[in-house]
């Protein structure tokens, strides 16, 4: 019974909501990767190596067999190191864009936090608590001058 009221307090509490919605935009995100990187970066790229297609790219280890049929016998061996490379390159954009969202949310956050900032609302614990050294300045002053 405590196993089913933890897991009911963790559903309740929107930890697995957010968990969910995370790993549908991550999913999302992914695709629109993948699309940059091969319809968008990799074309250019190939045609700067007179029209290179990295994917094709592979180290064969031995060759498939082929029967008079046209049928093949034994599958071809190879190391494809193409596919490697546009995987590392869907990984450094995936991490220089995370990179750059990360870099603005913590800019705007941080403009959130300070007080004096005018421009964006400043959530009420941060307010209170800017007042509250205020206060305490104002305080410790009046009490220096007695």
């Amino acid at each position: 019974m405590k196993f089913l009221k933890e897991f009911k307090e963790f559903a309740v509490k929107g930890n697995m909501m957010d968990m969910a919605i995370g790993i549908i935009i991550g999913a999302s995100f992914n695709k629109v990767i993948d699309v940059l990187v091969k319809k968008v970066f990799m074309p250019p790229l190939s045609l700067m190596t007179n029209g290179l297609n990295f994917q094709d790219k592979k180290y064969v280890l031995r060759d498939a067999v082929i029967d008079a049929k046209g049928g093949v016998t034994i599958q071809e061996v190879a190391i494809e190191y193409g596919v490697l490379f546009e995987t590392f390159l869907d990984f450094l954009i995936v991490g220089l864009t995370i990179f750059i969202v990360v870099k603005a949310m913590n800019r705007l956050k941080s403009k959130a936090q300070d007080p004096k900032n005018e421009v964006v609302a400043t959530p009420k614990d941060i307010e209170l608590l800017s007042k509250l050294a205020d206060l305490m300045e104002e305080q410790n002053m009046l009490l220096k001058n007695k």
